[in-house]
């Protein structure tokens, strides 16, 4: 008989196949010539929302953001600033860009650490399904907002990531406890936190860094926490995605580079 661990990566691997295959109808839809769902796809965005295969530098970019978020180095914020910086996706197009390329690979990686690091099942199985539940809701407000509240939204984004980066530099942030789960008033103050993160991530705001910094005031081994913000990304991903998939929010060529 299966066990929880093995029933989770197989509920994994079906909502990435899922996923993959509106994916691909979506870009065969984008090859054949047909619009996209979106009505609000602006002028200047119409060279990123076609299909086709990745550049170079698209490419590049996946391969170096998604080996440091094997690392615990969020690619979230890498993949934002270097598409900012190089003009390469337009803003109102990031946040879904980020969530339907860096999907399979943060997939892969939620698998391994969920197969090899210990951690009590009950809190992850209930800590990811919080984290899908406010990505669901958060992907059908981001997926139709306007640039203005994007870019105002990545912004902050940024600045997190810079001011965490800056505490984690200089030993401000929690070293964690011994503990592999979460319970009682722990339990709740996690599931809340991470209800949380999975709605922000729709706007480009990573998990990793948030979610090391909760659970280790909670009192987790960081170890433990590993696999639960990997398995709550790699979830929270196909189901964000495909709504943005559905609405054409996202560029297609940049999210096939990651």
């Amino acid at each position: 008989m299966l066990g929880v661990r093995a029933l989770l990566m197989l509920t994994l691997g079906a909502f990435g196949v899922v996923f993959t295959v509106l994916w691909g109808r979506d870009m065969s839809r984008r090859r054949a010539g047909r619009e996209v769902s979106a009505s609000s796809i602006d002028p200047g965005e119409a060279t990123a929302t076609r299909a086709g295969l990745p550049s170079l530098g698209q490419t590049a970019i996946g391969f170096v953001t998604n080996f440091f978020d094997t690392l615990g180095i969020g690619s979230y914020a890498t993949t934002t600033s270097l598409y900012k910086l190089l003009r390469m996706v337009p803003d109102r197009l990031i946040p879904g860009t980020l969530l339907v390329g860096h999907m399979w690979p943060t997939v892969v990686q939620a698998v391994i650490y969920i197969h090899i690091v210990q951690v009590e099942m009950t809190s992850l199985v209930s800590l990811i399904a919080a984290a899908v539940l406010g990505s669901w809701l958060g992907a059908g407000v981001v997926a139709s907002w306007p640039k203005r509240n994007i870019q105002i939204g990545m912004g902050f984004a940024l600045l997190g990531a810079a001011g965490l980066m800056l505490a984690g530099a200089l030993r401000y942030l929690p070293s964690g406890g011994d503990t592999l789960g979460l319970h009682g008033w722990r339990l709740a103050v996690g599931l809340t936190g991470n209800f949380v993160f999975g709605a922000l991530m729709n706007l480009g705001i990573g998990a990793y860094a948030p979610s090391l910094i909760l659970f280790g005031l909670l009192g987790m081994n960081l170890k433990a926490v590993f696999p639960v913000m990997m398995g709550s990304c790699a979830f929270i991903m196909p189901v964000s995605g495909i709504r943005f998939i559905g609405r054409g929010s996202y560029a297609p060529r940049a999210a096939l580079g990651l």
